[in-house]
């Protein structure tokens, strides 16, 4: 019995002795001299939060869309998460008449069960004349 007891102790100091998740900021490059505004990819645990990113340059929506996806999936790989591995995903149009020609561009981006996905027109726009802006957040 007292084995038991013993065991059941054991087992509750090695849980104990688990350390809790940590914050990781994932950079594709060195660390900036200065503290930035925020980082573009922070995990905690097994989940990875990708900041909003956009296409700041001239171009259409679906160009932009295809941009901005691509760069999510290299911030993705870099942290070792992939596009299949997104839960939540937020669009920010600056235009929402540009909805269905963004959704060309999107479509079959997360593999066959595409995450969660709110989608909204941004009052007043973009920042850096951006048609479109996402996050997302995903498992590693």
């Amino acid at each position: 019995m007292l084995t038991g007891v013993t065991g059941v102790a054991a087992a509750a100091a090695a849980a104990q002795a688990q350390t809790s998740p940590e914050k990781k900021v994932h950079r594709r490059g060195p660390k900036p001299k200065q503290a930035p505004l925020f980082n573009g990819a922070v995990s905690y645990g097994n989940l990875i939060f990708i900041a909003g990113k956009g296409a700041h340059y001239p171009g259409d929506i679906k160009e932009h869309t295809k941009t901005v996806l691509d760069e999510i999936e290299r911030e993705l790989k870099n942290a070792g998460s992939s596009m299949d591995k997104v839960l939540k995903c937020n669009v920010y149009l600056h235009d929402l008449k540009d909805y269905a020609l963004m959704n060309e561009a999107f479509r079959g981006r997360f593999g066959d069960e595409p995450p969660v996905r709110t989608t909204i027109a941004a009052a007043g726009g973009i920042p850096g004349n951006s048609l479109v802006e996402i996050d997302v957040i995903a498992y590693i």
